[in-house]
């Protein structure tokens, strides 16, 4: 096989005519008697090679005939144009070669196989037509999130994945020995960024996040990817200006290099395609609103149990159901703002025109995937911070560091975070973030 070029099937357009070799893992294989169609997929993408009995030795087509699904092949031979698909091509193949042979049979088979024994497998799951695509997704998203910051000036600030304090509690945060102290893994980067931002302006961290909400809801992984942008001189309406021009990039971004994948994923794009600037913006208050007279008409439903269900107590966070109900009346992102203060972080600032609120916003995604963005403008005055912290119960000890930042040269900034997962299972249409990242850690997994 050395007398053709070794190419990936990304590249069959430019070779048409021409004798190419391919190496890669066999996909899928049938044969009509006198012909086997193999199927390679080689990380690139996959082509259909066409081998013809009379075009090979017997020998060799009786060794395509016994070659299992997923061995490693190496394949020599003619990219043909598809004569009824326009961009579809197929290589006749002259030559064939078995690399490694499956030991056994292949685990995952075409029949149906429960999410358990998927996800036990799901180093081998990544291989299927569907993850592939996924995965794909998620990379493009990735992407267009680092281009969005680059662009405009910010500087990728790295934040570190061992804290040192609880600093807002131990429910929720994974626990670990750090040279005899006592550590968590991160949760956010967000403190962090606000001194960044006092350096450079403008800033941002990605990484993974860890959360040990015992949840095993659709919505929840034990680890995450978050990216958390911080602005210096930037106030609440600012930040959700930037918020919407971002999820707006990222969406273009998707459907303009990922159209394939989503039809794979069989991702209705006309809702997509209907995220566009502006985004509605409501308060709270309104949101609460929102949610009474959901229930209200619930009552009258005579629905089981319909009868009992109380009003959405004001003062309360909302829940993914509560989440659900408001974004439905969107066809885009909606952007709720100004959560009482009693639900939120001890930094988020204060609405000075109503005290009992946090200038702060949640983006809920469309058709039910609820919050993808969570931030707000952060507290700069240094006496409000302390009486937060001391109200809170927290460690004053553990942010004298954070209280440095409003001591010297203290200023407004605002910022939020993104969950990649959740945008990932929202852009792919997906029903669980389970396959929205390559070895998902969840309540009961950590494994493969």
């Amino acid at each position: 096989m050395q007398d053709a070029p070794a190419i990936d099937t990304s590249a069959l357009s430019e070779h048409v005519g021409q004798q190419v070799t391919l190496r890669g893992w066999l996909y899928n294989r049938r044969s009509s008697g006198k012909v086997h169609f193999l199927e390679l997929r080689d990380g690139a993408g996959s082509v259909q090679c066409v081998m013809g009995k009379n075009d090979v030795s017997e020998e060799l087509f009786a060794s395509a005939d016994r070659v299992a699904q997923e061995s490693s092949i190496e394949i020599r031979g003619e990219v043909k144009a598809h004569p009824k698909r326009p961009g579809v091509f197929e290589v006749a193949v002259k030559d064939f070669q078995v690399i490694a042979p499956t030991v056994g049979e292949y685990p995952i088979s075409p029949k149906e196989h429960g999410t358990d024994f998927l996800m036990d497998h799901r180093h081998l799951w990544l291989r299927s037509r569907r993850q592939h695509a996924i995965v794909r997704v998620r990379h493009t998203i990735i992407q267009a999130i680092r281009d969005f910051f680059d662009g405009r000036g910010f500087t990728l600030v790295d934040a570190p994945i061992f804290t040192p304090n609880a600093c807002e509690g131990t429910s929720t945060l994974f626990e670990t020995d750090y040279h005899g102290d006592k550590a968590y893994l991160t949760q956010s980067g967000q403190l962090y960024m606000e001194a960044a931002a006092a350096a450079f302006g403008k800033a941002y961290c990605f990484g993974p996040t860890f959360r040990a909400e015992k949840s095993k809801t659709r919505r929840h992984l034990s680890e995450f990817w978050m990216v958390e942008p911080e602005v210096a001189f930037l106030d609440l309406q600012g930040d959700m200006d930037l918020a919407e021009d971002f999820i707006c990039f990222i969406v273009e971004r998707v459907l303009e290099h990922r159209r394939p994948e989503l039809a794979i994923l069989e991702r209705d794009v006309s809702k997509l395609e209907a995220i566009k600037k502006p985004f509605p913006r409501i308060r709270y208050d309104e949101a609460v609103a929102i949610l009474n007279e959901a229930r209200a008409a619930k009552r009258t439903s005579g629905e089981p149990d319909a009868e009992s269900t109380p009003d959405f107590p004001w003062g309360e966070d909302l829940g993914a159901e509560d989440e659900t109900v408001i974004s439905s009346r969107y066809d885009r992102p909606v952007m709720i703002h100004r959560y009482p203060a009693q639900v939120k972080a001890f930094y988020m600032k204060r609405d000075p025109e109503d005290a009992r609120l946090a200038l702060c916003v949640d983006v809920l995604a469309p058709e039910g995937y609820g919050e993808v963005i969570g931030g707000g403008q952060r507290e700069d005055d240094l006496t409000t911070v302390e009486r937060g912290i001391e109200a809170h119960k927290l460690p004053r000890e553990a942010f004298e560091w954070y209280l440095d930042l409003r001591r010297y040269g203290t200023f407004p900034h605002a910022g939020f975070g993104l969950g990649v997962e959740r945008t990932v299972a929202w852009l792919c249409g997906l029903p669980h973030v389970r396959e929205t990242i390559p070895f998902p850690r969840m309540l009961n997994r950590l494994a493969p």
